[in-house]
């Protein structure tokens, strides 16, 4: 990316700063009239040519202003996240935070009061992860016999989230031997996280000394087989948040933004975005997730589970949104909800 000077810079950040709040091409006299730069109309239009050669703003049609271009928004982006405090206004705290304090055992609860509340403020389509079943710990496992060869299966984890799914087995088993299936799982298991415990039985496996018994091994698949393919999307979004989305949107494009929202596929992709030491991450133009999405941005944060797994929460809205404010928004929701999973 070209290094900028200070006064292009400057301009370049009145320019993006004008676009979003008017949602129009932006001109030397309304720069000069709206910011505080003590240049003149004709030595800022030299400066608006030179930005547009260097490929951060364009100008749509002859005798129009100049408007961002994703290079443009991302150096802005990349700039507030270096220099700028996030901080949010006290009425947006407070309502974030009477919102976000929702009394609940239930990890996936409190996730999806979250995501509303996100979309509520933001008025953006909020999009919620839980946290990675692999980091996820077991609690408590239980096999309910509920008819002939069918079996309830739920599952604890240690953040307080339940699963569970009725499977059929190859062979009916008794109530009795279902409770010693699982009463050797709890004692092997509980305190493992689902990725150690694929590790311990690939291992024990591996040198014959796992428990020869043919009901363990298959029970064992379908737990692990239940928490790391169940990945609970919680994609929400209020009626005007759905609206608000792209400023062009049209009906099909809007459908193919939904639909891809819950492809699987589509939230990993998302989740290779966000690292619990890096804080929050744009993402500025989303043509590399789905070619509909090049008008949009996302504002995306991880946050921690009270065991440390890690899931993101974040914001998709058009590429001329409010950074600053989503930023801020998105980082304190994510902090919030960390530090509630984490007291929980």
């Amino acid at each position: 990316m070209s290094k900028l000077n200070e006064r292009q810079k400057n301009i370049l950040f009145a320019i993006i700063q004008s676009h979003i709040d008017l949602n129009a091409p932006i001109g030397s006299v309304m720069i000069a009239r709206r910011h505080a730069i003590q240049l003149s109309p004709a030595t800022i239009r030299n400066t608006m040519a030179s930005l547009e050669k260097l490929g951060y703003i364009i100008q749509p049609h002859t005798s129009a202003g100049r408007v961002p271009t994703d290079k443009g928004y991302s150096l802005y982006v990349s700039t507030i996240l270096k220099e700028h405090p996030k901080t949010i206004g006290t009425s947006l705290y407070q309502t974030l935070s009477a919102k976000l304090n929702v009394e609940s055992a239930d990890s996936s609860i409190l996730l999806k009061e979250a995501a509303k509340t996100l979309s509520f403020m933001s008025q953006y389509l909020a999009i919620a992860t839980p946290p990675k079943m692999e980091e996820v710990t077991l609690c408590n496992i239980k096999f309910i016999k509920y008819r002939k060869q069918k079996v309830l299966t739920v599952l604890i984890s240690g953040d307080g989230t339940v699963k569970n799914r009725i499977i059929e087995l190859d062979t009916v088993y008794t109530q009795s031997e279902l409770d010693r299936a699982a009463e050797y799982m709890n004692n092997r298991f509980c305190g493992e996280t689902i990725d150690d415990v694929k590790k311990i039985i690939a291992n024990e496996l591996h040198r014959e000394k796992i428990i020869c018994n043919q009901l363990v091994t298959r029970l064992i698949a379908i737990c692990t087989d239940i928490f790391i393919s169940d990945l609970d999307i919680l994609s929400l979004n209020s009626l005007s948040g759905a609206s608000n989305l792209p400023d062009f949107a049209t009906a099909v494009q809007i459908k193919e933004i939904l639909s891809a929202i819950e492809d699987k596929n589509f939230i990993l992709k998302l989740l290779d975005q966000v690292s619990p030491s890096k804080g929050v991450k744009v993402v500025v133009g989303m043509q590399d997730f789905l070619p509909a999405m090049r008008e949009l941005s996302l504002v995306i944060a991880s946050y921690k589970s009270s065991l440390n797994a890690c899931g993101a929460i974040g914001v998709i809205g058009p590429t001329r949104m409010n950074y600053k404010e989503m930023i801020s928004m998105v980082d304190y929701t994510a902090q919030t909800l960390s530090n509630i999973l984490s007291d929980h």
